[in-house]
């Protein structure tokens, strides 16, 4: 990649240093932080792939609940009214997160970046609405999971989080580790129909993980 590109990077980074005055900066430092733990762990599961890379990539989400981070999938699910803002604040900043550890993993001798081109290939094909809808699964699986967790039950987390893996159920925070990964001709070639898709997965994420209260009435704010 160009000078260019790493030097518009690095003016982005500093403007977030710059955000003390910011009254939520400890849910913006949050929100990044459970982003990178989350591309750690997509990392792992691009480096090592199948059943063994599904199972370490729980250790993305063991490490957001353990300190308590505010992951988009790990809120969607209990966030109030009026903070559907902040909800979109802990994206965005999700995203950076694994920015970082995507620009991180180009650096890596092992063919990450075409792995990540890989599972990118496989949702387009699967198509936007199918995508979106089996988000869903892993938007309930997520809420479960944390909500055990919270509750310092961690086994549905181990078992919670190779399971939307192994069923194909797309991840939002995930997703874009991976897309972030992915060479960078492929990405901006296919631009307008990856930002519809990540569209679709992150609407299906946030049905899924609001599908219990929704249906039972419950309503636990985070």
């Amino acid at each position: 990649m160009s000078n260019d590109y790493y030097a518009s990077l690095l003016k982005f980074f500093l403007m977030l240093q710059n955000m003390s005055n910011i009254k939520n900066l400890t849910l913006v430092r949050s929100a990044l932080l459970a982003g990178v733990c989350i591309g750690i762990a997509g990392f792992g599961y691009l480096a090592v792939g199948g059943i063994v890379g599904a199972v370490t990539f729980a250790f993305g989400l063991l490490a957001v609940v353990h300190y308590r981070l505010k992951l988009y999938t790990g809120t969607a699910g209990f966030f109030v009214k009026g903070e559907f803002a902040q909800l979109c604040a802990i994206l965005g900043m999700n995203i950076v997160g694994c920015l970082l550890v995507a620009l991180m993993a180009r650096l890596s001798p092992m063919p990450l970046q075409e792995t990540a081109q890989g599972i990118l290939q496989a949702r387009l094909n699967a198509g936007y609405w199918q995508c979106g809808v089996l988000a869903i699964g892993c938007g309930f699986i997520m809420t479960t999971a944390v909500k055990w967790g919270r509750e310092g039950k961690f086994l549905p987390l181990l078992f919670g989080v190779p399971l939307f893996i192994v069923c194909g159920f797309p991840h939002c925070v995930a997703d874009v580790f991976y897309y972030l990964t992915v060479p960078t001709d492929f990405l901006m070639a296919n631009c307008a129909q990856v930002l519809l898709l990540y569209a679709c997965i992150v609407a299906g994420n946030f049905v899924g993980c609001n599908f219990y209260r929704w249906v039972v009435g419950h309503n636990d704010a985070a």
